[in-house]
Formats: C-alpha cells, structure tokens, sequence
C-alpha cells in the first residue's frame, strides 16, 4: 500500500522526466479542478511531503495524495496505459513523456507560496532532508493516545503507514495498546526512520530482509500464524482514533509486552 517510501520512490520517478521540462499537456480529470490549465509552465520540480505529492509548475503547486490505490505512471511519450483511461485523474505530459496519474486522491492546485494550507499540518517526514527526530519524538510523547494510532496521526510523524506502524512496534517488543508517553519514542523512531529508508530504494518492501512473497514481515497480515522469533501465535485486532479510521492490528503476545 501508499505508505512514504511508496510515495518518495513515486517523486522520484517523475521528477527523472518533468523537472526542468515545460509542460505540452496538463489535463485534470476531477472536476473541482478540470478547468485549470498550466500548459506550457515549467516543473520546477516534483517532491514528496509524507504521503503527498507536490508537483511545483511555475509558482503553481499540483498536490495529489495516493491513498490506499492511487498510483503515477511514467510513459515514453505516446505509449500504451496499462490501465483503463477511466481511471486517469491526471495527466501531465512532455514533448518526451507522459505521466499519469491513476485513482488520486484529494487533487488540488494552489500557487505554491499557500502550500502550508495543504501540507503545513504534518509532522517531520524521516525521507526528507530536513527531518527533525527531535520535533518528532516531540509530538509522538505528548500525544497520551495508543502508540499505534498516535504513529499513524501524519500530524506527529509523516510518511509511516498501518504496515509501518505494526512492524517497528513488533522489532520494538512494544504492545500497539501502549500509551504513547510511556514508548521510548526516540528509539522507535530511530528504527522506523532506518526501516523507511532502507526500503525507499527497494522495488518490494520488506522488514525481515527478506523480500521473499510471504516472508517479508514480522507480523504484518499474519493473524493466526506463529511468531517469527517464538513461535506464539500472532493476535490481530483493530485500532483507531474514532471509528472511522480503524486500521487493522497485528502483534506477538510474547514478544510485545
């Protein structure tokens, strides 16, 4: 799924083709947004924000969020989606290449200097170059939520997903139940910031480092099944800040206490 090395990886595609390059097609499939025309402005340059994408054109950020489906396509200029055109939100083009965006999410153009409006809330993100773990493990302590949903809140730490979340609190040995001020959160942040970065260079994430189909976590998905290290049978469960945003929980209750 989208998680923050899923999204760096994402900038990073596109910026091998659009930054410096002026735009010949800028096409917006969604309709708050449908009219909005940058034809012929120059990406200055495509990054990541956390989980967002920012792709800034000439004084114009385009800012676009994956959720759970959504993906960019990279095409030489001309080529063959590979899925249908119904799913295109966006489309942004080169005199050498096409890029697509496929099943995005929360699409909005704003001029670039009013991007805090979109992404000025989020935490300190691990895969930038101005990551700041003291700011973080400053906002992870003071929330008095369960580890697991204050890691998740993007406010106190962007770019960690659900798998993110289940897997550096397994390596930790801490419970997902955890009140956050009682986790070492700096040690929890050192792992997860070495995790992401170990995978924002891989084609297959994995946590165990084997990238294999099936043994790449720890107890990620796999309810019911024995713990890597002892054998227990993983537990699973659901957590959230309020209803709505459950996400599904896995832990050993051997190893995580």
């Amino acid at each position: 799924m989208p998680e923050g090395d899923t999204v760096f990886r994402a900038a990073r595609r596109l910026a091998d083709v659009l930054d410096g390059r002026e735009l010949v097609r800028f096409d917006l499939r969604v309709p708050q947004v449908a009219t909005i025309d940058l034809t012929g402005a120059t990406v200055q340059e495509v990054i990541p924000r956390g989980k967002h994408l920012l792709h800034r054109i000439d004084g114009w950020t385009l800012h676009t969020h994956l959720k759970m489906e959504g993906e960019w396509h990279v095409y030489e200029r001309g080529g063959r989606w590979r899925k249908p055109g119904y799913k295109a939100r966006a489309v942004l083009g080169t005199v050498d290449h096409d890029t697509v965006g496929f099943d995005l999410a929360d699409i909005t153009v704003v001029p670039t200097d009013r991007e805090d409006t979109l992404v000025g809330h989020l935490g300190p993100d691990p895969l930038s170059a101005t990551w700041d773990p003291a700011e973080a493990s400053r906002r992870l302590s003071a929330d008095a939520r369960a580890i697991h949903v204050a890691l998740l809140d993007q406010r106190n730490v962007a770019g960690f997903g659900n798998e993110y979340a289940n897997e550096i609190l397994f390596v930790r040995g801490v419970l997902p139940t955890t009140p956050a001020p009682d986790v070492d959160v700096e040690a929890l942040l050192d792992l997860g910031t070495r995790m992401i970065r170990a995978n924002r260079d891989r084609s297959g994430r994995t946590f165990t480092g084997d990238a294999r189909p099936g043994r790449s976590t720890w107890v990620y998905r796999r309810e019911g099944r024995p713990c890597r290290r002892c054998g227990t049978l993983v537990e699973g469960g659901q957590m959230g800040a309020d209803p709505t945003s459950e996400r599904i929980t896995f832990w050993c209750p051997r190893c995580q206490t």
